[in-house]
């Protein structure tokens, strides 16, 4: 009797899942899987929706199927159309929600006309119809997401304001100076903006906005209002079952929530006190779980193997057509070892595409977390890359290098605590980038007889 695996939602992680087993995937959005991380291409005109689709499932998708239901007891989920899917096991990758800011004038499911998220294809699609030159666009949020947004509606000829209510841009992500060269590169695409400005409420007539207003009293004129705020897990579906959730929904090492039957990958998985929200984790949970739901399954089952690394360490096929690690503006999850990184993004920890072996007894698969290498390219005349990773701020007792070449907007730096390296960040000149990404992903001790400089040379000192 074959195992009936079923997985909710049909994002990264989901996917993912559903190009290496057969299983039913019921997938809410009405659009064949694609890879989100390259939704800013799309805006910017670099792509057609159609180019950013995700490698095919083993099996079919069920398209714009909404599940609203997990009765655990009978072991079925119920959809939004009456119809009842049975499992065995279910995956739940139900992803993340945009966070809605609390302003005047944005109250309730719908939002006014012109305002959007900017999470799903169709989100993009609104907002792609919406922009021409001359439009006045204002991105709320000014990190990653809303650092790629304002350049894709710049790039679309739109006047563009980006509003950040910390300190600087990507302040997550970067140290202040690095910052403050993302800050020169952002306003020299002709986007204007404005840090540790607190957004407080937005204008409408007949029911579009018109306007954003600044907790100073200062207005700003917008026919179009990206919210670019953050990401909340989904887990209402998980949580109306009885399922432990915490931030996300909690999952051991082998993504199995507080039912056995059921697992969560993706954004909307807790492993170990944390929610990544990115798709390099979102790829190797996928990847472990396959592994884990292999012993389950037939071996004539088990679906196709997990791609090969490239020989710059990305998974070849992990994100569809036009997917280059190299592309201008895109940003992509690459795996262990990997030469390039994502920009929503990560270096995932190395996982097994099979148990490991030891004393000739194969070990089960577990997922041991993922340590993440954030990279962005962001274009314009002069495009600039950026790279980071860990704590870009040094502690009391830290050593730091640090590399500054003004004449090409070029900076590199890198912590290091001990003999380990525990943060860098890298802006226009990324080729020392793969070998700091496996010197961090490795969490190895680093050799006593290079000095650290040699970490920020062009081939991370291995000459």
């Amino acid at each position: 009797m074959s195992t009936r695996i079923v997985v909710v939602g049909g994002g990264t992680a989901g996917s993912r899942l559903a190009q290496r087993l057969p299983v039913t995937l019921l997938g809410e959005e009405p659009h064949a899987p694609y890879n989100r991380v390259l939704l800013a291409d799309v805006l910017a005109g670099r792509y057609a929706p159609e180019v950013i689709a995700l490698p095919g499932t083993l099996e079919p998708v069920r398209l714009g199927t909404r599940a609203v239901r997990i009765d655990r007891a009978a072991r079925t989920v119920e959809c939004a159309d009456g119809s009842l899917v049975g499992y065995d096991r279910l995956v739940l990758a139900t992803g993340s929600n945009p966070v809605l800011p609390p302003l005047r004038g944005l109250r309730g499911a719908a939002l006014p006309a012109g305002v959007h998220p900017f999470r799903t294809l169709d989100d993009c699609l609104e907002l792609r119809a919406l922009v021409r030159p001359g439009v006045r666009a204002v991105v709320i949020g000014g990190g990653l997401l809303g650092v790629s947004a304002a350049r894709a509606l710049a790039e679309r000829g739109a006047d563009v304001v980006l509003t950040q209510q910390g300190e600087r841009l990507m302040e997550r992500q970067l140290d202040e100076h690095a910052s403050a060269l993302l800050r020169e590169h952002v306003e020299a695409l002709g986007v204007e903006v404005h840090t540790e400005c607190r957004v407080s409420g937005l204008r409408q007539r007949d029911g579009a906005v018109t306007a954003v207003e600044l907790a100073d009293g200062f207005v700003l004129d917008a026919q179009v209002v990206v919210l670019a705020c953050g990401v909340r897990p989904r887990v209402a579906l998980a949580r109306e079952a009885g399922l432990a959730v915490a931030t996300g929904i909690v999952v051991d090492d082998e993504l199995r929530t507080s039912d056995p039957a059921i697992h969560a990958i993706g954004d909307c998985a807790e492993h170990a006190g944390r929610v990544y929200g990115l798709a390099g984790p979102a790829l190797d949970q996928a990847d472990v779980l396959t592994d884990v739901l292999a012993d389950v399954l037939p071996a004539s089952a088990a679906g196709a193997p997990a791609p090969e690394p490239t020989r710059d360490g990305a998974l070849a096929g992990a994100l569809g057509p036009g997917s280059s690690p190299h592309h201008e503006g895109a940003a992509r999850p690459v795996r262990a070892r990997a030469q390039e990184a994502e920009a929503l993004a990560t270096v995932p920890s190395v996982v097994p595409t099979r148990p490991a072996q030891r004393d000739g007894c194969p070990q089960r698969p577990r997922y041991q977390g993922t340590r993440a290498l954030t990279r962005l390219t962001l274009g314009g005349a002069r495009p600039l890359d950026l790279a980071a990773f860990g704590q870009v701020t040094a502690e009391p007792g830290d050593d730091v290098v640090q590399l500054t070449d003004s004449t090409r907007s070029a900076y590199r730096k890198v912590v290091v605590r001990g003999d380990r390296l525990v943060g860098g960040v890298l802006l226009g000149d990324l080729a020392a980038v793969g070998a700091l990404a496996r010197a961090w992903e490795g969490d190895e001790a680093l050799p006593d007889e290079a000095p650290l400089l040699h970490l920020l040379t062009h081939d991370g000192g291995s000459s």
